[in-house]
């Protein structure tokens, strides 16, 4: 044969031939074949606006060493890719690149900013597509599906139709996260929360008939007392026992305040009496309902004091505060300030501080599709891997809050509900409606929202497979096999795909949940751009090459257990690939004419050392099946380790070499 591999080991040209070669042969296309048992992965899709990072890498080693090793199975396995449109991140990326040429949003109107977004995505939303193809991955790239194509658009549509109409989504008037700056609400799970040392303000307030004595109460937000309807104490307190019902005058305002009780209020907490402003605090809200209070609404949905603000209408919020704060010390309404550290929550995609904002909104109704989650994981219908992270979903499907759906926002699913401007009639229909379904005139106009990002991501297992279409791939692929993610995202995603493909398919969207750690900086710090301290897989597939990144972060990972990665680790997966390499390379040279598939050896051909690698050869086949079985993915990188290295390298070939050299 004599065929002559370099004498050294260059992944630059090894890789880049033989992924080609792979995509040319379509080698990871998979078409439904009944005669073969189908093994079935949906890419967690990445964001349009991302780039490659280490988590992304980590991910999706996993699923290829899982397709693959399914592959060379038997199995008929898939690995569906695709992108997420990622509603909020994507037009805050293409706002910003507008802003770069002094070109507002508003300034272009709907329709034309949806184009530039569009003209955004087909000039960089395939990047990560192709960073992920010098990874290595084998997913069936015919089958690339993004989450804003006709097919999910319409499966989007079909779902809120169906849930509108059974009772589970509803439209009403809520507190919701509100993000200022994004100029939208947030589900719960978008707000990211963080301890701040702040102030806790105690204010003066008096009593309408006797303005010299005064009620105080504690606040960590002195600009929403503006929009304060009542003071609230709690009814087993008794040092507000006798203050129940009276009424007392709004510092500043003028606004009359009655004194109600409520178990809610928490005695313990500052003077026991707490201001009650229910369009700007979500426990406020509730008890306002209680209570029958009608809130104020003091800011606009930019974060400026509005009319109801009195004086301060015009002010940020938080100049506001402050404004407030001095006009209250110098009328001597503060009794005193104290230092208070305090969770704060922020907008998970630019980070501003979130406002509890009374909003119209859509939401779906959660506890019913919740129960069903439940059930399904107590009957073992969904698996996680490691098991502690099962603990961690249950507790929030059996604490989960309805879902608000809506976005204030342009790129994305827009609600399928359209407005009779004659009657008030609300038409939800998959399809714009001609005319209105109750008084049949034709000036509908249709909701400006659109919907939250995860709504369209939880159809993602059936909706990539043709759904509402009953298609083959549907009928073959759905249920899937395995879900590979994040932690963070059991309950932006993983939950409420479960949720969905048993209220949709009647059918779990997946067996088996692996749930993989994160990877942190060797002091074991989250790796983050501001502090400079991440590590770009592509530089270091540059360096090292894909196998050598590939082989390092899985013999890192420790079952679901968080990596601390330095640039130096690579080295051991370069040494293995190096080992690999020069193997081939002796066994190659020592060949000579045979080609080795021509080669035919008989039992009774092999001597003692040949039966011993081949012993141990089906030892580690056995013991890497088990371990990928049970997602114990280092365990299996380790036991081919120790195979190639000593085994194979150190005892093989060293024995068989005075079989070479001497026949």
């Amino acid at each position: 044969m004599q065929t002559r591999l370099s004498p050294q080991y260059n992944p630059k040209e090894i890789e880049d031939k033989w992924y080609h070669f792979w995509e040319q042969e379509e080698s990871f296309h998979s078409v439904p074949d009944p005669s073969k048992e189908p093994y079935t992965i949906v890419i967690p899709p990445p964001n349009v606006t991302g780039v490659l990072h280490m988590g992304h890498a980590l991910n999706n080693i996993l699923q290829d060493i899982l397709v693959r090793w399914r592959r060379m199975q038997g199995y008929n396995a898939l690995w569906m890719p695709g992108t997420d449109h990622a509603g909020i991140a994507t037009q805050n990326v293409v706002e910003r690149e507008l802003g770069t040429k002094r070109i507002k949003r508003d300034e272009l109107g709907r329709e034309r900013f949806v184009e530039e977004v569009w003209k955004w995505k087909h000039k960089y939303g395939s990047t990560i597509i192709q960073q992920l193809k010098k990874l290595g991955s084998s997913c069936d790239w015919a089958r690339e599906r993004f989450t804003m194509d006709e097919g999910l658009s319409a499966a989007v549509k079909e779902t809120f139709v169906r849930l509108y109409k059974r009772g589970l989504i509803y439209k009403g008037t809520y507190i919701i996260n509100w993000c200022p700056r994004c100029r939208t609400a947030l589900a719960d799970d978008e707000v990211e929360h963080e301890e701040h040392e702040g102030h806790l303000w105690h204010i003066k307030y008096p009593f309408k008939d006797a303005p010299h004595l005064f009620l105080i109460v504690a606040t960590t937000r002195p600009e929403t007392m503006l929009g304060d309807v009542a003071v609230a104490v709690n009814p087993r307190d008794d040092r507000y026992k006798d203050m129940i019902g009276e009424i007392l005058t709004l510092p500043i305002v003028g606004r009359e305040l009655p004194v109600i009780a409520d178990e809610f209020v928490d005695p313990s907490f500052g003077t026991g009496a707490v201001k009650v402003t229910p369009a700007h605090d979500p426990n406020d809200f509730e008890m306002g309902k209680r209570h029958n209070l009608t809130p104020v609404v003091i800011m606009q949905e930019n974060g400026v004091m509005n009319e109801c603000a009195g004086d301060y209408e015009g002010m940020d919020r938080f100049e506001c505060r402050d404004a407030l704060v001095e006009e209250l010390k110098l009328k001597k309404f503060i009794e005193m300030v104290t230092p208070h550290q305090h969770s704060v929550g922020h907008c998970y995609r630019c980070h501003c501080v979130i406002e509890p904002y009374l909003s119209e909104q859509w939401f779906i109704r959660m506890r019913p599709l919740a129960d069903a989650a439940i059930k399904a994981s107590q009957n073992k219908s969904v698996i996680f891997f490691p098991e502690r992270w099962e603990k961690i979903y249950l507790s929030w499907l059996e604490n989960v809050r309805d879902w608000c759906i809506s976005r204030q926002i342009w790129w994305g699913h827009r609600i399928p509900a359209w407005y009779c401007q004659d009657c008030g009639e609300v038409t939800v229909a998959d399809n714009t409606p001609v005319k209105c379904s109750k008084c049949s005139g034709t000036t509908l106009k249709q909701d400006e929202d659109v919907l939250d990002t995860w709504f369209s991501s939880a159809l993602w297992p059936f909706s990539t497979m043709g759904w509402p279409a009953e298609t083959p791939e549907l009928r073959y692929y759905y249920p899937t096999s395995t879900l590979v993610t994040d932690r963070g995202i059991i309950y932006f995603w993983v939950a409420r795909m479960v949720m969905m493909g048993l209220e949709i398919m009647n059918h779990v969207p997946f067996t088996n949940v692996y749930i993989h750690g994160t990877i942190l900086d060797e002091q074991g710090r989250k790796m983050s751009k501001s502090l400079g301290n991440g590590i770009d897989p592509l530089l270091m597939i540059d360096q090292y090459g894909a196998d050598a990144l590939r082989f390092s972060i899985i013999v890192l990972t420790t079952e679901g257990q968080d990596i601390k990665l330095s640039e130096s680790r690579f080295e051991m997966g370069r040494n293995f690939t190096n080992k690999l390499w020069n193997a081939a390379r002796f066994i190659l040279m020592n060949l000579e004419e045979e080609h080795p598939q021509e080669i035919n050896i008989e039992s009774t051909d092999y001597q003692f050392e040949d039966t011993w690698i081949l012993s141990r050869l089906t030892t580690t086949i056995k013991a890497c099946t088990l371990y990928l079985e049970q997602f114990k993915f280092n365990d299996a990188a380790m036991k081919i380790y120790d195979f190639i290295w000593h085994s194979f390298c150190d005892w093989y070939l060293e024995i068989i070499k005075t079989r070479l050299y001497n026949p």
